[in-house]
């Protein structure tokens, strides 16, 4: 288990969405994060965040490192958690990360997008405890260095596989609450997941691939609200083979929020849309591929996701090759 004192925390992948975790938990813990496309300007100048929630103009300068080798050699002491903010590219992550991990120590916690993402981690350290999360947290990194963030701020953790030892995700949960962030435990955390897969699977590639936030994306035809309203139950029907129950009435509460911002102009760029406009890789496998394929081991039928997929996918491989 962590010390209470002062844990240390290695941060993987320091985005938009890492850099506010980072500038949290610098308050409560050592961090030290991995940087990559950012790493010159972080180690320079820092993160400034501009943050509706947190404030305004808030700078933090952490100690950096160009990837997990370098982060070791600083100090012989094991870490207590690293927490993985990249991309859920598959196949990736976990061999980048493995100088970091101390067997039978290090809690891996995944602050990522999708479904089905766990495993390769349980695998590839079968002695360490897994921890899943759901985040809110409307961001944008734009330049390099400078966060842009809303309202909204809620991490929702639990132990993977649900049937696991919950201290380290309850530890970790308590960990977020003193630093001064929203957290949640729960028990069984891939309904959350599947919740909120709901709206990322939706309006995720749908932007991606229009290069228009989701409002824009309503208001240009008629025939819209549907297309993305079934979507949405196609991700609510595999959910429910799976044992996880969404109603009608809860997707269409996710529509009919997109649906009220549009007289305010206040769209979103779901992450999809931010990478594709950075030309960055895309979720694609987290995000659509792997609900498709535990949806066709189910026999649940998916047009609409297999649809998205593939033109999602080419785009991802266009980017890559570029």
């Amino acid at each position: 288990m962590p010390s209470e004192s002062s844990p240390r925390v290695l941060l993987f992948g320091a985005g938009s969405v890492g850099a506010v975790y980072l500038w949290l938990l610098s308050r409560v813990a050592s961090t030290t994060a991995v940087c990559r496309s950012n790493y010159e300007v972080v180690k320079k100048d820092g993160f400034i965040i501009n943050s509706k929630t947190f404030g305004q103009g808030i700078r933090c300068k952490p100690e950096v490192v160009r990837n997990c080798e370098e982060a070791v050699s600083r100090s012989s002491d094991p870490y207590d958690y690293i927490i993985i903010c990249s991309k859920a590219i598959p196949g990736l992550v976990p061999k980048l990360i493995a100088p970091a991990v101390t067997p039978g120590h290090t809690a891996i916690v995944l602050i990522q997008n999708g479904i089905g993402i766990e495993d390769e981690y349980a695998q590839a350290y079968p002695s360490n405890p897994v921890i899943s999360t759901v985040v809110y947290l409307p961001v944008t990194q734009r330049p390099a260095g400078v966060i842009y963030h809303g309202e909204a701020e809620k991490l929702q953790i639990g132990a993977y596989p649900s049937s696991a030892p919950s201290q380290h995700a309850q530890a970790f949960t308590e960990l977020i609450r003193s630093a001064g962030g929203c957290a949640e435990f729960y028990d069984d955390v891939q309904l959350k997941r599947w919740f909120k897969l709901l709206v990322n699977a939706s309006w995720n590639p749908i932007c991606a691939l229009s290069l228009s936030k989701d409002t824009d994306v309503l208001a240009a035809s008629g025939e819209a609200k549907d297309v993305l309203l079934a979507v949405m139950l196609e991700i609510r029907d595999i959910a429910a083979a799976y044992g996880y129950t969404i109603t009608r009435e809860e997707a269409d509460l996710q529509l009919g929020r997109a649906l009220a911002r549009i007289p305010k102009n206040a769209g979103i760029e779901p992450s999809m849309l931010q990478d594709v406009q950075a030309g960055r890789r895309i979720e694609v496998e987290a995000i659509v591929g792997n609900p498709i394929r535990m949806g066709k081991e189910k026999g649940v039928a998916c047009a609409r996701l297999e649809m998205l997929y593939v033109l999602a996918k080419a785009l991802d491989q266009h980017i890559g090759s570029g």
